[in-house]
């Protein structure tokens, strides 16, 4: 059994950033692909961005690109979300999300292994 444990999230006004780190238990994280989902209240589920294995590919929904950033430390189980100019509409959960390494796409939810618990971002304007 994987845990994952999401930390770093807050209340910050418009324009402001906050740094979300997950970090997982076991030891293949390396093996993992990586990813953080967001949801708010009346909305469905999105991926907001995702990592391979060794950090070579990534992926960006189109609303946070040039904002936020995703990288990982194989060496510290640790995936970090960078988010900078946070706008109201980023309001949500964020979970992070963890694949095993089997087939699968970015954005499938249902295509994930393990899940955190999930960290609150509220945005003020």
């Amino acid at each position: 059994q994987v845990q994952l444990v999401e930390s770093g999230g807050g209340l910050v006004q418009a324009g402001g950033s906050l740094r979300l780190s997950c970090t997982a238990s076991g030891r293949a994280f390396s093996d993992y692909r990586m990813a953080w989902f967001r949801q708010a209240p009346g909305r469905e589920r999105e991926l907001v961005v995702a990592i391979s294995q060794s950090g070579g590919s990534t992926f960006y929904a189109e609303s946070v690109k040039g904002r936020f950033t995703i990288s990982r430390d194989n060496t510290k189980n640790t995936v970090y979300l960078q988010m900078n100019k946070l706008k109201p509409e980023d309001t949500a959960v964020y979970s992070c999300a963890a694949n095993l390494g089997s087939k699968m796409l970015w954005g499938r939810p249902t295509h994930y292994d393990y899940w955190g618990q999930g960290t609150q971002v509220t945005v003020s304007s």
